[in-house]
């Protein structure tokens, strides 16, 4: 991660408010990094949200640099393989999720960029297969109203979880159309 760090720098410092109870700083910042990595804007918004006040926290954030702590293109990617894979994501939940982090305009679509367009649509395509059921063929099978209904419900669900909207629309009909011919 870094180098080793110096004798002096690991010993608790005093906090500007000798009256203040609780772990200090430091402490803070490293178990919220045990829980997951933060983007530098994070790391500096809990902080302040604890009663850190700024010259600690900002003392904190240079500490936390020069060892290697925070690194917002290495959090953005991994955030972002992370919740396209495991939670089914689309980019446009991702720019949003790591905006709402405090990360850069140009880290994010650096991170985004590794997103294969193909492996995003397979991921889509596996949601939509998992909504759709044996009744639902059933249902659709001669029945247009029906039909625009799932359309609208699957195409729905793909777009609140931040895919576009013409590849929800690309999707979903193809599923659809594949639910149709096969029943």
């Amino acid at each position: 991660m870094g180098e080793a760090p110096d004798p002096e720098e690991t010993r608790p410092r005093r906090e500007k408010d000798p009256e203040r109870k609780g772990p200090s700083a430091w402490d803070s910042a490293l178990r919220l990094l045990g829980v997951r990595a933060r983007s530098r804007q994070e790391m500096r918004d809990r902080l302040n949200r604890k009663g850190f006040d700024a010259d600690t926290v900002d003392e904190v954030m240079e500490r936390l640099d020069r060892h290697g702590l925070l690194d917002d293109e290495e959090f953005a990617s991994e955030w972002v393989r992370s919740r396209h894979l495991n939670s089914g994501k689309g980019r446009v939940a991702l720019r949003h999720e790591l905006r709402t982090k405090g990360v850069d305009e140009s880290v994010i679509a650096e991170a985004l960029a590794d997103i294969d367009p193909a492996g995003e649509r397979e991921i889509a395509a596996g949601l939509v297969e998992r909504k759709l059921t044996a009744s639902m063929a059933d249902r659709i099978a001669g029945d247009r109203a029906e039909r625009d209904k799932a359309m609208r419900r699957l195409v729905g669900m793909l777009v609140r979880r931040g895919y576009s909207q013409s590849l929800a629309f690309d999707v979903v009909g193809e599923a659809l159309n594949a639910l149709q011919s096969s029943g």
